[in-house]
């Protein structure tokens, strides 16, 4: 495939001018960055702990983009302090905060605050002489920044940037559970193993599932890592401890269309990759139109807002998407696709798309072959007077049949039934479970009009869901 170089970098010059932070803002973020760990290091030293308080992350490696207002600090403790220490550095942090944050309390406790229009995580972690005895994932995080400040200079810095800015373009930067996407490490290892930019979306052109990449030649060849990494989609294995893949938060979305862009942008480069253009949002009209001529049924579940840090809120999302699908796929409802969108002001919104909202009250229940007689003994005493049976029982082959009364003909009235107490005992996630027993609200088609025109990120959403393409890949 031949490659427009020249095109390549007057628009690599253009994103590097958009998306490098000019001084005022570097001085500005590292600034406050500052303040904030000498602020915590003071509370923590009036509780009695002493620790060491970092900043870590893009900032700490000089490879954040313009206009990214997220800060991690890490406190560093004694591994003889415990994790109850935990709980004192966390109580410091919020009195840091000033109130505005939420607490997590999954694989690892933190706070994420937000405090001057920035995104504040404060992680507490142990701190050890090496990242083999790292108790958990956090505690790798300084030997990550180590590493790869130990491999950056300006160049490199560029080119870390033009890909997170590419990857934040086509929507795949993000290793958190919304994103299912790549890491801001994940994107520095890259670029420090093939070099540039470029040279990662030439590779990237090429991968195949199972991809390897290893930078320190911890495994003999790529079918040794792919044996310890067993069924993962990418497979960079971290420089610091090669017992870890980087890479296994890639779902394998992301994983396909960062591959497909990066194919896309080589053959024909275009700065809507960096910076794709919003899809205009459909008036009204034209999005109810547009659905009633899908000839299927959009279903919104619609419920207030959860609190919860981001992972944890869409953890519990995703879960519960994956139960309410489940439930209509087994009461024979077709789902053709499913989404889910979520506002912190205005609610939750599970979208899922049926071929039929309606099915034929009959359906078909096909018993046991002849040759288990036990089985047709029970089939037949259950089914041979049932009121609910239409015809049959009856053989079909070796097997006995019935046609017989659907239990829920009505998508509508199964979902209703199934989450009137929640959900919980179909699989629905506790938080999204307490959200649907205080607001439960299921709107079909056309009856989102009023909230489609009141809320205007919804609109956009669905507008992108109608559309169902990528902008970039026009």
């Amino acid at each position: 495939m031949e490659i427009d170089e020249e095109k390549i970098r007057e628009i690599c010059a253009e994103v590097l001018r958009r998306a490098a932070p000019d001084d005022a803002e570097r001085e500005r973020t590292i600034k406050f960055s500052m303040h904030l760990v000498e602020a915590l290091r003071s509370e923590l030293l009036r509780d009695g702990l002493e620790a060491d308080v970092r900043i870590e992350g893009s900032i700490a490696k000089d490879t954040w983009l313009a206009g990214e207002k997220d800060i991690d600090i890490f406190v560093l403790l004694p591994p003889e302090y415990g994790r109850e220490a935990f709980s004192k550095v966390l109580d410091a942090a919020k009195r840091v905060s000033g109130g505005n944050y939420l607490e997590n309390y999954a694989e690892h406790p933190y706070i994420e605050a937000y405090i001057s229009g920035f995104t504040v995580n404060f992680v507490p972690c142990f701190k050890v002489s090496d990242a083999s005895y790292a108790k958990s994932s956090v505690d790798r995080t300084p030997f990550h920044t180590i590493y790869v400040k130990g491999k950056l200079n300006n160049r490199v810095r560029d080119e870390v940037r033009l890909l997170k800015a590419f990857m934040h373009g086509i929507g795949v930067y993000g290793a958190e559970i919304k994103v299912g996407g790549f890491s801001g490490y994940l994107c520095e290892l890259l670029t420090i193993h093939y070099g540039s930019f470029i040279n990662v979306l030439k590779a990237a052109s090429r991968w195949r599932i199972g991809e390897v990449v290893d930078i320190e030649k911890y495994y003999r060849d790529p079918g040794e890592a792919r044996k310890i990494f067993r069924n993962d989609l990418l497979i960079v294995v971290d420089p610091v401890d090669k017992s870890r893949n980087v890479a296994s938060a890639v779902r394998i979305e992301r994983l396909s269309e960062f591959i497909m862009a990066s194919r896309l942008f080589l053959k024909n480069p275009d700065i809507k990759f960096f910076y794709p253009e919003e899809p205009k949002t459909y008036p009204v009209e034209e999005a109810l139109r547009i659905i009633g001529s899908r000839g299927s049924a959009l279903i919104f579940i619609k419920t207030k807002p959860i609190k919860a840090v981001p992972d944890i809120l869409w953890g519990q999302l995703f879960r519960s998407q994956r139960a309410i699908v489940k439930l209509l796929e087994q009461f024979g409802f077709e789902v053709i696709r499913s989404d889910i969108w979520s506002d912190d002001k205005a609610g939750n919104i599970f979208l899922l798309e049926v071929s039929t909202r309606l099915l034929p009250s009959i359906e078909k229940h096909i018993g046991p072959p002849i040759e288990k007689a036990a089985e047709c003994e029970r089939f037949l005493k259950k089914h041979l007077n049932s009121r609910d049976v239409f015809s049959g029982p009856r053989f079909e082959g070796n097997r006995l049949i019935v046609e017989k009364r659907r239990k829920y003909s009505d998508a509508v009235a199964l979902l209703k039934d199934k989450l009137r107490d929640g959900g919980g005992s179909i699989g629905v996630a506790s938080l999204v479970s307490e959200a649907f027993l205080n607001n439960l609200e299921i709107l079909v088609n056309e009856e989102i009009r009023d909230f489609y025109l009141t809320e205007g990120s919804f609109a956009s959403f669905l507008t992108k869901y109608l559309i169902g393409r990528p902008s970039w890949l026009a």
